[in-house]
């Protein structure tokens, strides 16, 4: 996991409600979590090191905003992931809990505030993700080769990984973002295919695990990494069955967490899985040929990513590897 930043400078309009299109919908139900959920409160001397250097260059976090679970161990270790392109998404899917609505223009100035703010933070890996932007033409491509060329020029040791949209009917996006060069390709399945139209209504399950077989075709070095949740009603032969499909796309790492429900006004969780049933997973997975499984109820795309991407590295010299 990790901290999403975002480096707009704007004000949040408050008035505004942060989810529009899922205003009239009844309220669904919140389960308690169990105990496997539950996590320490932050609060050590790195934690709060990282959070003023936050607050110094004046950045907002989705994971102070979304009350992500795994903030108090991520920020004590200055993991961090850059939230580029703003804070609204062109997209309303039912699990996200990021704003949603028309976006504001791109901010030029962003990819070296991006750079900046690696280079401060000391990180030796980044993830830089975005809100889906589907009324630029390039879906954002560009900017993210931006980011990534500033990032290279401020914190050059600094390994890189993209977490992209789908760049739906965006032609050459992809090609613009892999030909910047980030160490690893990120793209999220998010869930199975028969839960698209309810929970990923704006997405196409076969574009995008089309972009991340196109990402390696395009560069054969290029790691590629994939996730989903589960908890949102999908059986475990579905689990299984987007496991095969990632593998025929040649998808290098998976990974799989719990999903978490952000309101009442969200998809509902159906189910909380098991640790025992996330190891299942995560053997499952490693039978069918990935090099790298993060499988557990608070694995998200991008927790401990610095560490998972020297394992990459490692298993595919075919060097010994920690499972």
């Amino acid at each position: 996991m990790t901290t999403l930043l975002d480096t707009r400078t704007k004000p949040i309009d408050k008035a505004r409600p942060r989810h529009p299109e899922k205003a009239g919908r009844p309220d669904t139900p919140l389960q308690r979590k169990p105990p496997w959920i539950r996590v320490k409160a932050p609060g050590s001397p790195v934690y709060r090191e990282t959070r003023a250097i936050v607050r110094e260059n004046n950045l907002h976090t989705v994971c102070e905003e979304a009350a992500c679970p795994n903030i108090g161990e991520c920020w004590s270790k200055k993991h961090a992931t850059m939230m580029i392109m703003g804070d609204t998404c062109t997209r309303a899917c039912a699990f996200c809990n990021v704003r949603t609505g028309l976006p504001g223009p791109l901010d030029p100035q962003e990819p070296d505030h991006v750079g900046q703010a690696v280079a401060m933070l000391g990180l030796e890996h980044v993830v830089i993700t975005s809100v889906d932007r589907d009324d630029l033409n390039d879906g954002g491509a560009a900017h993210f080769a931006a980011v990534i060329g500033a990032t290279r020029g401020r914190a050059p040791a600094t390994t890189i990984e993209v977490l992209t949209p789908d760049f739906l009917r965006k032609d050459v996006a992809l090609e613009i973002v892999v030909t910047a060069k980030p160490d690893v390709f990120n793209h999220n399945l998010e869930t199975v295919p028969s839960l698209y139209r309810t929970i990923r209504p704006g997405a196409r399950y076969f574009h995008s695990l089309r972009l991340l077989q196109r990402a390696k075709e395009l560069d054969s070095e290029l790691f590629t990494k994939s996730g989903i949740m589960v908890g949102l009603g999908e059986s475990r032969d579905e689990v299984l069955q987007v496991m095969d499909d990632l593998r025929s796309a040649d998808v290098d790492f998976l990974t799989i967490g719990q999903y978490l429900q952000p309101t009442r006004k969200h998809a509902a969780v159906e189910r909380f899985v098991t640790p025992e049933q996330f190891e299942d997973f995560k053997q499952a997975a490693y039978a069918k040929g990935f090099g790298l499984v993060a499988s557990s109820p608070l694995t998200r795309s991008s927790y401990h990513a610095g560490e998972d991407f020297a394992r990459l590295q490692a298993a595919r010299r075919n060097a010994p590897i920690e499972r």
